[in-house]
């Protein structure tokens, strides 16, 4: 079985999830952690890392500039369905 991409652009949180030792020294301690790094070692999920201007999730969390925006909607495969044709 493949592993799940979870597709990360934070270098840090791919780090933390990967390092067991690291995550006693976080603040902030969520009960996710323990899921994630369960299925890291069961090797159901993998975080490989993503560039920021590549994450397609940002067009539907953050206001990014119309280039951008036709972009994402391009990879995702959207369409404009009020589009003439």
């Amino acid at each position: 079985m493949k592993a799940m991409d979870l597709h990360c652009d934070n270098k840090t949180a791919i780090m933390i999830a990967h390092n067991p030792i690291q995550h006693d020294r976080i603040k902030y301690v969520e009960v996710d952690r323990f899921f994630i790094r369960e299925n890291i070692d069961k090797r159901c999920i993998s975080f490989p890392f993503v560039k920021s201007e590549d994450q397609l999730a940002d067009i539907l969390t953050k206001g990014v500039c119309g280039r951008i925006f036709n972009d994402m909607i391009d990879k995702l495969g959207m369409i404009d369905i009020y589009a003439p044709s």
